[in-house]
């Protein structure tokens, strides 16, 4: 796939940006407003027209090259006396709730509970090219006469006029510098948008863009996502292709421009997570996939880039083609590639309440979090619960095998207290229960937190339903407002549950004091009973009781989130990720019944745990599928790694195709040789190109930090 002369120039040229990019001074000019010029306005307009003033004062970059127009580098640091504490960037709710709350501070420490994490949302720009910034200044001030009376509506639709102000006038002083450089075809299209709707595929490509990166600096958050690009861009290009406007070969470039910009911006924030998502289906089910779809992923191969996160949806009976060009994504795409099965996940939207058309819209916020675009609000991810380590505390009675030591919370009954493993079972899931619906509990007092201190104006309006109710997407704007939430560990206390309920209650092959004793010694001096526990059955071996207590499991903890209902009606959803979490969460824990040692990491999501995937990768795959998917509303991700002499395309696409005809949602892992991985531990200089799965995200694997470095390297590769 060969590169052009200009593409070769603009990449060199980004590249040695993103290594040493200039500072935007936007914090610096929206504080200072706020403080200054804004400081005796109303809260609410001292926000929008801050906000809007560091966007109109920002510098404008355009090279004599560039054919997509628009440029935001990260912020210079300011003194936290730089700030107006009418923002939330400070997050102040996080600060008093550790000041006031100390248990819950302490429970963050032992991920029990989770601060909520803004972001992980893509929005709906498609209305921005069909109806440009006239089209929403025309519904706000609808919405104006239709809510007279009501102040909240009124802040809420006068502060998107002010944003749509700023993006436009911000918008013109590129015009500007692009008429003084003689960039005549460059400056009528950003005359034309995105004031007005788009006529045709450049036009649409730089309204999304200009949009995005302004939104982008409103909510400056990881996992903020362009969603479905491909699909609300394709009838432009289809159109343009027709009238013979431009090739498909052209629009090609014009996507390695888009994605070599914005791995620009982001070229030092690896965790960040800007998702594409490709291909996908339409509302009546047919395939999405279209000419777009596969020039945009060609694009994206051709570089060593990892930004934007670009993602493949599987709709039904999809082309051949395109599973053929996913597998080779998969192989040869430097370990960037997640693929998803629109069948599975489309159904447990469905299932939890999304209507079908809406369902359909679904895109992957960051990592893999399941949001339907343009129609949630953004506590999609508000963070994750350690469920092992509320496994332990229940055994132990609130004893921490890792710090030796009771911990000051509430102490549950132990382990010894049990005659039965129903009872013990059911005093885990009451323990469980307690800690979750809490945390929900403090995302609603977060979000009404972000109503106020964070009205995102423009973001909102383009979030359905925010201009008809005239309220912003945290304060009842938004269809759906759900709070998505990730459980780690869940194949780990699967199979420790498991354990516990043949070697104590059943088997008896030890007691239940003898079992927390070894837990204790992490197995020193207990090494058969731990040869004992390793061979009991586990989750990923198609051992029916090890499944089915996995699928219980998860049974129980999605009724606990979605039984609780907050301030708008929405639920809790599962959302099955594990991130960056797996060491991190391994070394919060102590010896576990399965037989897993302290300190080892925990598995990935769902995928059996490493130490379970003795029978092949079809075996793991068959247990994996008997978990109830339809319950996963929010995703559940899977990593596969797999032994570069195993990986072909047929099996890659094999493997694929039959995980998603048996329910699975999310396909994803490494094809990189486990010693170039060991190689690059030892000369990390030579290794700067070799990227890696890590969770829902692809790094360069010399930045990660050591314990994510041996996490990836001693992972189950697949070969058979």
């Amino acid at each position: 796939m060969p590169i052009s002369e200009r593409m070769q120039m603009i990449f060199e040229r980004s590249r040695a940006v993103a290594i040493n990019p200039p500072r935007n001074t936007f914090n610096r000019d929206m504080h200072s407003a706020a403080l200054g010029i804004y400081k005796d306005l109303p809260k609410w307009e001292k926000q929008a027209r801050s906000m809007a003033y560091a966007i109109v004062n920002q510098e404008i970059f355009i090279e004599p090259y560039d054919k997509i127009i628009g440029r935001v580098y990260y912020d210079k640091e300011i003194a936290p006396e730089a700030y107006d504490s009418d923002f939330d960037f400070n997050q102040q709710m996080k600060r008093d709730t550790i000041k006031n709350d100390p248990e819950y501070a302490e429970l963050c420490d032992y991920q029990l509970a989770t601060w909520g994490a803004p972001g992980h949302i893509a929005w709906d720009w498609n209305f921005l090219l069909r109806r440009g910034t006239d089209g929403i200044r025309e519904r706000c001030e609808a919405g104006l006469n239709r809510h007279r009376g009501d102040e909240k509506a009124e802040h809420f639709y006068k502060g998107v006029l002010i944003m749509l102000e700023a993006i436009e006038a911000w918008n013109d002083k590129h015009v500007e510098k692009l008429i003084e450089m003689g960039k005549t075809e460059e400056a009528e299209i950003c005359k034309r948008v995105p004031r007005h709707p788009a006529r045709n595929f450049r036009e649409a490509l730089q309204c999304f863009f200009m949009q995005f990166i302004i939104v982008m600096k409103e909510n400056p958050y990881g996992g903020n996502s362009p969603g479905r690009l491909d699909y609300y861009l394709w009838p432009y290009l289809e159109s343009d292709l027709k009238k013979g406007i431009i090739t498909i070969e052209e629009a090609e470039e014009l996507c390695e421009e888009l994605f070599v910009r914005i791995d620009e911006r982001l070229y030092r924030r690896d965790t960040w997570g800007e998702s594409v998502v490709l291909g996908g289906s339409y509302p009546n089910g047919a395939s999405a996939v279209n000419p777009l779809t596969y020039a945009m992923l060609r694009a994206y191969m051709k570089y060593d880039i990892i930004h934007p996160l670009v993602y493949g949806r599987v709709p039904a009976n999809p082309p051949k083609e395109y599973i053929d060009l996913l597998s080779d994504y998969v192989i040869n795409g430097r370990n960037r590639a997640q693929v998803i099965s629109d069948e599975s996940i489309i159904r447990a939207l469905v299932k939890n309440g999304v209507t079908e058309t809406d369902a359909t819209d679904y895109y992957c916020g960051g990592c893999m979090e399941v949001g339907v675009q343009g129609r949630t609000s953004d506590f999609l991810f508000t963070g994750w619960q350690n469920i092992a380590k509320m496994l332990e505390l229940c055994m132990t009675g609130g004893y921490c095998l890792k710090n030796k030591k009771y911990l000051d919370f509430v102490k549950p009954a132990p382990l010894t207290a049990f005659d039965n493993f129903e009872d013990f079972y059911a005093s885990f899931i009451s323990y469980v229960e307690k800690w979750l619906i809490r945390n929900l509990a403090y995302q609603d007092k977060l979000s009404e937190h972000v109503e106020e201190f964070r009205p995102s104006y423009l973001l909102s309006s383009m979030i359905d339903d925010c201009l008809t109710r005239g309220r912003n997407m945290h304060g009842g704007g938004a269809r759906y407002h759900d709070y998505g939430s990730a459980i780690v560990a869940v194949p780990n206390s699967a199979d420790s549950l498991t354990a516990i309920k043949r070697a104590v209650f059943e088997d008896k092959i030890c007691t239940a004091e003898e079992l927390l004793r070894a837990l204790d010694a992490n197995f020193e001096g207990y090494e058969k009973l731990h040869a004992k526990l390793l061979a009991l059955p586990k989750y990923g071996q198609e051992d029916a009781e090890a499944d089915a207590m996995c699928s219980r499991l998860t049974v129980d903890l999605n009724r606990i989130y979605s039984s609780y209902i907050n301030r708008f009606g929405g639920n809790g959803k599962l959302v099955m990720l594990t991130f960056v979490w797996a060491p991190v969460a391994g070394s919060l824990l102590g010896a576990t019944p399965d037989g897993r040692k302290a300190g080892v990491p925990i598995a990935h999501s769902i995928t059996p745990q490493s130490m379970a995937m003795t029978k092949g990768i079809t075996v793991a795959m068959n247990s994996c599928t008997t978990l109830p998917f339809e319950l996963f509303n929010g995703g559940a991700s899977t990593m596969w790694d797999l032994d570069p002499s195993f990986v072909t395309p047929e099996v890659v696409s094999s493997l694929m195709t039959t995980f998603f005809e048996q329910g699975g949602q999310i396909f994803q892992g490494n094809m990189t040789d486990v010693d170039e991985l060991r190689e690059a531990l030892k000369s990390p200089d030579r290794y700067n190109h070799l990227i890696v799965r890590v969770g829902g995200y692809s790094a360069r694997f010399v930045n990660l930090n050591r314990a994510l470095q041996e996490e990836i390297i001693n992972r189950f590769r697949h070969s058979r």
